[in-house]
Order: structure tokens, then C-alpha cells, then sequence
């Protein structure tokens, strides 16, 4: 449970980093940051996983680029039902996808996922 607060509150982080960086890419504050990393998970859960499961062969062609495209749909997609955040071009999309799959590497690295559970309650 905690993790998973972590996360959130990370995913938030980034999105206001990204924000902060990328032209076109506006969050407005925290509680826009904290709704829209909601809603972006629901939606790549559901449209996301839809979309790469029927562009799979074209993901494979492009390397796995292409996912950076639906990525950037799922962005512009969720801009439009959070108020506070908004997506104001595709090339804004884009270099927000990038961004955020970078800042989630990075992340990934530094607060590395437990091997074990045992692991995960004792530290």
C-alpha cells in the first residue's frame, strides 16, 4: 500500500516535471498532477493496453517507438477530462511521453520493486 502511494505521488512528480519543461504540457497544480496520474493510469489500463495489443505488429516493425505514440494519445486523450491539465499539441503528447518514459526509468532505478516480500516488510 505504501508503494503504491509512493508511486502515485511520483508519477505526480514527474508529470509536474514534464510540465515544467515541455512546452504545450500544463498542470495547473498538485491536485490536477494527483488526478491526472488517476486518470492516465485508467486509461492506458483499459485504452492503452487495447491499442498496443492491436498495433502490436507495427510495435515490433518501429522497435517499440510506436508505443510512444499511443502513450502520447493516452496524454492528449486524458488532458481533455482533467481540469487543471491540459495537452495543447500532439508534438507537446509526444515529448511528454518521452519525458515521462525517461523519468519512469529513472525512478525505476532509484527506488528499485523489492525481489521478495519478505524484503519489502522488514525494509
Amino acid at each position: 500500500m505504501i508503494r503504491m502511494l509512493l508511486q502515485w505521488l511520483l508519477n505526480a512528480v514527474a508529470l509536474l516535471l514534464v510540465a515544467r519543461y515541455v512546452p504545450g504540457f500544463v498542470i495547473s497544480d498538485w491536485g490536477s498532477a494527483l488526478i491526472a496520474v488517476i486518470v492516465i493510469g485508467l486509461f492506458n489500463a483499459t485504452f492503452g493496453l487495447l491499442l498496443k495489443v492491436i498495433t502490436l505488429p507495427l510495435g515490433v516493425l518501429t522497435f517499440g517507438l510506436f508505443f510512444l505514440v499511443i502513450n502520447a494519445v493516452i496524454l492528449w486523450f486524458s488532458s481533455k477530462f482533467v481540469p487543471g491539465f491540459r495537452v495543447e499539441t500532439f508534438k507537446a503528447a509526444l515529448l511528454g511521453a518521452l519525458a515521462l518514459a525517461v523519468l519512469h526509468l529513472l525512478f525505476g532505478f532509484l527506488f528499485p520493486k523489492p525481489k521478495r516480500r519478505d524484503e519489502w516488510v522488514q525494509g
